[in-house]
């Protein structure tokens, strides 16, 4: 299955009626990714059908508000839920503080696991791996520290090709595993059959990068090269390149130049300052460089493939 990406907020600083501040939701190898939580995501969730239930990983990329305003009021919705499942927090030290305080003040302690793993690195860092996925820190140029994260499918096991197998009547169902894994099978008479004859290769691993608030960084190229999607903030135009200097943002030709220098494939820029009422120029100023650009929508899920 590919990547689903479902855009919850994608503007900047204060939320509006019709605009909400950044959150994403991504499924990836059965895993349900919340990234980033300004204020009123879980209505968010609500609204486009996310169940809760299924979030047990979260990443905050900074501790500016419109990024993480809404975690407590999720946190003590999970409680009101009756969860009991275990829920970890990736985020810039000081927010387990901060969400501490909040939840002892207002006497909402959870009742389920509640796990803050506090980032603090100015390298790139592995801080999630299983058996399927890995996610790494992207360190951005922000006012204050700031990550982005990457997001990488594993390689797969190989997959069965029935037609080749069903010519080998020995090969039985207990034997697909070892196939799947790799291994080559062994006939009774002592015939090797390699796997490659066996089996197909699985599908490519897929990959997206997250860059919230960040001036134009090009440092980050080596981490996000040639991803299969990048979400990069353009909060500006060009019109405004001296004040995203100064705000230490970025405008939509220059996140253009990062998804082009960085080769991916797919580049969704959002992060939209309010002072512009015509999201459509964003898109325009980024597809002169980089043609494979996609505003964020609120609601809108994307198929990364």
């Amino acid at each position: 299955m590919s990547l689903k990406l479902t855009i919850l907020g994608c503007h900047s600083a204060t939320p509006r009626v019709n605009a909400h501040p950044t959150a994403q939701f991504l499924e990836i190898k059965n895993h349900n990714f919340l990234i980033d939580c300004g204020e009123g995501t879980q209505v968010q969730l609500r609204k486009y059908s996310i169940k809760f239930s299924k979030i047990k990983h979260i990443f905050i990329s900074h501790l500016h508000g419109d990024h993480f305003f809404g975690l407590v009021g999720l946190i003590s919705t999970f409680r009101l839920l009756n969860r009991e499942t275990e829920l970890h927090i990736y985020a810039p030290k000081g927010l387990k503080e901060i969400i501490t305080l909040q939840l002892k003040l207002s006497n909402s302690w959870t009742n389920y696991p509640l796990y803050f793993h506090e980032l603090t690195s100015l390298k790139s860092k592995l801080i999630f791996e299983d058996s399927k996925v890995e996610v790494h820190t992207i360190p951005l140029n922000h006012r204050i520290y700031t990550n982005g994260f990457l997001f990488k499918e594993k390689l797969g096991e190989r997959k069965l090709n029935m037609h080749a197998i069903n010519k080998y009547p020995e090969i039985q169902i207990c034997d697909y595993q070892n196939l799947k894994i790799g291994k080559d099978y062994t006939l009774l008479n002592g015939e090797v059959i390699k796997n490659k004859n066996l089996t197909l290769a699985p599908e490519q691993p897929k990959s997206y990068a997250f860059c919230s608030d960040t001036s134009y960084f090009p440092e980050i190229l080596p981490i996000i090269k040639k991803v299969n999607c990048l979400y990069h903030e353009t909060t500006f135009l060009k019109d405004k390149e001296e004040l995203a200097k100064t705000t230490k943002h970025s405008t939509a030709e220059q996140a253009a130049i990062i998804a082009k220098q960085a080769q991916v494939k797919q580049l969704i820029i959002g992060h939209f300052s309010s002072r512009y009422k015509n999201k459509d120029l964003f898109l325009q100023e980024s597809k002169t460089i980089f043609s494979n650009t996609i505003l964020a929508e609120e609601g809108k899920t994307f198929e990364i493939i």
